[in-house]
């Protein structure tokens, strides 16, 4: 918990790939410490002036959502049923693994063919 936070609450959903529950949304009231220093009043119904109370919300952490819901509804081979809710958003009850790999990694230090591999000390000693 941050040093502005008087209370906070998180979000977890099951994440079978690392076999624990992840963090997908992170909620937090701050009470007046933010708007201590940044000096937010309001005026209440007796004229008063008193320093305004802050909350932070993380509405959702998507790449996390993501995992959670793919690796939650991953079949055994390799497909993913997609949830009933989401069925309509997405035009399909199952992503379908491709038969084939649809894009190649080639990190910036891979030997490509006929060429020697990029030195991991470049520069002259």
């Amino acid at each position: 918990m941050g040093l502005s936070a008087f209370r906070k609450f998180d979000i977890e959903a099951w994440m079978p790939g690392r076999n624990q529950y992840g963090e997908i949304s992170s909620l937090s009231n701050c009470t007046d410490f933010q708007s201590r220093r940044l000096n937010i009043m309001y005026q209440d119904e007796k004229q008063q002036l008193s320093f305004a109370h802050t909350v932070n919300g993380t509405a959702c952490a998507i790449p996390r959502m993501l995992i959670a819901i793919l690796e939650s509804n991953q079949l055994k081979d390799g497909s993913v049923r997609i949830p009933a809710v989401l069925q309509p958003l997405m035009g399909a009850e199952v992503i379908h693994k491709p038969s084939h790999t649809l894009l190649k990694y080639i990190g910036p230090n891979q030997a490509k063919k006929g060429k020697k591999p990029v030195s991991e000390k470049p520069w002259k000693t």
